[in-house]
Parts: structure tokens; sequence; C-alpha cells
């Protein structure tokens, strides 16, 4: 897990009027002046007199950005952490994760779990949806099997296959009544699983196991496509209120939500700025309040001056930062050649002089905050230029070629300067290390992933955020071909292993099967990690409790202002 030159609207140059005479507006109390100037509606200013004409409580909002539009607004089309924030603003599954990353009861007031560990029980609390609907238990069921239906192309529908007949259905070698996923009445649901899963409470608050209104659903299959409309209904803290392309997001509070009372933000204005140094720039001038994981990136350049004022925020994420080989290619499909490529890269230099955000070099694919995998296994050397170059002589002649100048090699990413920094540093040292010309192509957000997807890239900067805390989440995502997978790569042993791990109960010989998938994996190049994650952000301090877990995931639900 997650663009252009940004163009302000007028609505934006409203907002900053507005935004810049804030304090005088509070000092002097001119309601009257306001209406009067006609500005209209709420600006997300704080300290409005009620409609009645009493003093009111002070409205609470929280000012942030990310860089382009949420590629999908349905939970079971995300993929990415832009989607994924909105999403679970909006959306609550079953259980939700705390501000440590703990799970917790959310959708669920209660959870049985029988004795052999496979089959769950939920009882739903009374909640409704934000049209006044009530939150059923054929709501989970209509959403979990909407995902598995292989009609509806969902990337993320593997991570379903945990539940019994979930992975036959997908596959099209079952049926939706098949799915061991049963409303047995209004308030109960029941899921069955292949195996004990000591995980599952964490993936109930993926948003891929997040409920959809089954009955506006059926009534209008398209509901997804249009936030704007009537029937964009969800069951979460906030309600998206309005949504302009390439502009803005704006969420309020859901009066409507089960635990609103301890939801203290009323305003959620988020504004999409492609550029991070212009993020920067609104952020100092008081425009955001918060700048980071998962809505956008802080400005590399920045890190620095942060650090020395002691408000950088770092921890270290469950996350990979990586280059993915599109093995179909002609050239990509050599593995000397994607070893070449992987093990030349000064990755100590990039963190050093580029990324300042304290990640640790990455040599393997799952990252070291996992359990069983904090001690980094070196699968090669970072930097290792005889290595590097006696692959690149292998991978030449197998190819035909005699120089490495008859390379040609295209590296993408998605538009970002960050992302920019980081391709360009590796891009000069393949040329000045291998004497590879590579050529740098950039992409906006959803642009890029619809790319990924078609294949239609040979190096390509992807990072994976944990969606839970165990590594198979990492693993699992080059088990078959399609969903998650943009590299082509798949490996019959690989998948057997992964398979084995699934129904393995010996915590340690469940983890060795995992590593040993990794050394597969890893000895053949799919990928070239490149560093593991550190979050980064910084906030504004009258901003409280907006801290991110171990998964990078940043609650709204639980943030305050505090003037």
């Amino acid at each position: 897990m997650n663009k252009v030159e940004l163009h302000y609207k007028k609505e934006k140059e409203v907002a900053y009027c507005m935004k810049s005479f804030k304090n005088l507006i509070l000092l002097a109390a001119l309601v009257l002046v306001l209406a009067a100037c006609n500005f209209g509606g709420d600006s997300g200013g704080e300290g409005e007199a009620d409609s009645s004409g009493g003093e009111g409580e002070a409205e609470k909002s929280i000012n942030l950005s990310i860089t382009s539009d949420p590629p999908s607004f349905h939970p079971a089309l995300a993929t990415d952490t832009t989607s994924g924030a909105i999403m679970a603003s909006v959306f609550e599954g079953l259980t939700r994760l705390d501000p440590e990353g703990n799970p917790e009861p959310a959708m669920a007031e209660n959870i049985e779990v029988s004795e052999d560990e496979l089959t769950y029980t939920y009882t739903l609390r009374d909640a409704e949806w934000s049209n006044g609907d009530p939150v059923t238990a054929q709501d989970f069921e209509y959403a979990w099997k909407w995902a598995l239906n292989p009609e509806n192309a969902s990337d993320y529908a593997y991570q379903l296959y945990y539940i019994e007949g979930a992975e036959a259905y997908n596959t099209g070698e079952g049926s939706a009544d098949d799915v061991a996923v049963t409303a047995v009445d209004d308030k109960t649901l029941e899921v069955t699983l292949n195996n004990p899963t000591p995980f599952f409470d964490e993936l109930t608050a993926f948003y891929t196991y997040y409920p959809v209104n089954s009955k506006m659903a059926e009534e209008n299959p398209d509901w997804h496509t249009d936030p704007n409309g009537e029937n964009y209904i969800g069951n979460g803290p906030f309600v998206l209120d309005s949504f302009a392309s390439s502009d803005a997001i704006v969420l309020k509070k859901n009066d409507s939500y089960w635990d609103a009372e301890n939801v203290a933000l009323d305003t959620v204005n988020i504004d999409m700025v492609e550029s991070e140094a212009t993020a920067l720039k609104m952020y100092q001038s008081g425009d955001l309040d918060y700048l980071g994981s998962p809505f956008n990136t802080i400005d590399l350049n920045a890190l620095n001056q942060f650090k020395e004022d002691g408000t950088l925020n770092i921890r270290d994420q469950a996350g990979t930062y990586m280059y993915v080989f599109n093995v179909q290619d002609e050239i990509m499909q050599n593995k000397n050649i994607r070893e070449a490529l992987t093990i030349a890269i000064d990755r100590e230099g990039l963190i050093e002089n580029v990324t300042k955000g304290e990640q640790k070099p990455g040599t393997g694919l799952v990252p070291l905050t996992m359990e069983g995998f904090e001690e980094p296994t070196e699968y090669f050397q970072s930097n290792d230029l005889e290595a590097a170059k006696e692959a690149l002589d292998k991978g030449l002649e197998e190819l035909g070629l005699s120089d490495p100048s008859e390379l040609k090699i295209a590296l993408s990413y998605n538009t970002s300067e960050a992302h920019a920094q980081i391709a360009q540093f590796i891009q000069q040292g393949w040329k000045k290390d291998l004497g590879i010309d590579v050529s740098l192509n950039n992409s906006e957000w959803q642009v890029y992933l619809e790319e990924l997807d078609a294949g239609n890239h040979q190096v390509g900067r992807y990072g994976w955020l944990g969606d839970f805390n165990d590594p198979i989440n990492f693993l699992e995502i080059y088990k078959n071909e399609g969903g998650n997978n943009n590299t082509g790569w798949t490996n019959e042993e690989y998948t057997q292993l992964l398979n084995d791990a699934a129904k393995e109960t010996d915590p340690e010989t469940r983890t060795q099967m995992m590593k040993d998938a990794e050394e597969i994996f890893m000895n053949d190049f799919p990928i070239a990690p490149i560093y593991f994650y550190t979050n980064l952000s910084v906030h504004d301090e009258k901003v409280k409790n907006m801290k991110s877990d171990p998964l990078g995931n940043v609650q709204l639900k639980y943030v305050d202002i505090e003037e």
C-alpha cells in the first residue's frame, strides 16, 4: 500500500479566504458579516454560532490531503491506501483496529469461537446505515459473496479464502451456496473457516470484509460509481458528504453511527494535492493539519527541518517499498537481468541521502515488523556490484546482446516527487554502475494501477503495506496469478508451501514454511525490495490522537481537535 500540476478551483480560493480571516471572524464574532458577504455554507471553520442563534459548540474539523482521486469507492474493489483510508471512515466491519492496531468489536457486539477454532458466530449490535436502515447479518453475507463472485473481479477476493468454500466459488469451481457465510437471522452471522486462523479478527476489520447495504445494492448495482448519490450509504463513523473529482472530498460525522458520541470530529476536509511541495506549503501556512501516511507523503526535502524542530513522528511500519518486474516482458523474463538490477541498488545510500526516514534496507519481501521475521535475511548483498555485473553479463549473453547499452528498460512510477527522487537515484546508479540506460515514466495513481494490472510495465514502483499482522499477507500476493500479483510470476512449490502453512498449527513450523517460501521467491528475483517502510508524519499541535498503528492505519474515529 498507495500526482500532475495542481490547479486550484474557485471553491478552494473561497476556502482559503475563509481560513485567512478566521481569527478576525472569531475575535469580532461578525456572523452577520459572513452572511452579507454571501460566502454561504460551512467552510469547516471553528467557532460559528448555531443556527438558532445560541452560542453552540465549536465545530471540530480537520484539514487533510490526498494525492489523487481514490481509485474505488467500493470496499470490495478497493486495493490501495487512498481508497482504504476513505473506506475505513465511511464503513465499518465486524471488528475495528484500535490506535495500537489491536482488533476490537465494532459491528459485532459479541464474538463466539468454537473449540476447534473453525466456526465464528457474530451477534450484531443495534446499528444503522446512514439512511436509517438497520445493519443486518444479510448485509455481511451479501457483501462477502459479492466480492467472491468472479464476475465482479475483486482483486482482493483472495482475502476471503480463509472461509470454507470461498476459493472454490471465486475460481469457478463452486457456487455461492458453498461459501460458509450464513445469516442465521438479522442479528446473527455464522462463518466457518478452512483452518484455524489466529488473525481472523484482524481480517474482519479490513475493508474487503466490510458490509454493504444489501437492499440498496440489489436495487442499485452501480451505487458505488456515484459517491455523491443518495444510494452511497455507509455504516461508519463518517458519511461521504461531497466528492469533487481532482478537487476535494468532505466527510461529515455520521449521526446514525452506533458510537457517534465518541466521535469528536464533525468534518473532515480532504483536498486533492498532487504535489508534496504544495502540500508542505499548505501545512506550513496552516491550511493542512497533517502530513503523512496513509493520506499523503511528506516532502523529502523537509524531513531534516522537521527532525530538527522535533515535530517529525517516525514509527516502524509493516510495509515494503519495492520495484516489481514484469516477468512476461522479453527482457524482464530473464532472471539474471532481474538479479543484476536488484543487487546493484545502493539501499543505504538511498536511505541516507534521499528518503531520510530511518527506513531499513530491504533485502526480502516480508518486513522486519512481522513475527518470526524480525531478523533480516539477506538473500543478496545490497550494492554488490561485482555480483551484479556477473549476473548482467550472463543475462546479456542469454538475450543475445553484447553490451548493456543495448538494453531498453523503462521504470514506471505513480506521480510523486518522492517516487521521482527515488527513481532518479536508482536510475543514475544503474547507469553509472551497470551501463544501463533507463527511461522514467510516471502517471496518475489510478491510471498507474490500471497499467500495472494490465501488465503494461517492465519495472514498476510498488509498495505493500500490511493489511493484517501476519507474514502470510505479503507472501500470498504472489501465490496465484491475478489479484495483486503484478509480476506475472508463479511457482508451484511456493504455492504448495503457503497452502501447507495455512493448515499448520505449530507456530514455529508454520513460520519456517513461510521463510522457505520467501527464499524460493527471492532467489528468483520477481521483485527488487528497496526498503522497509517507516511511517513519517507531522501534525498541528491542536490535533490529538492522530497516530498510526503498526500497519500504518490512522483511525479518524479517534481523532480530536483541541484549540
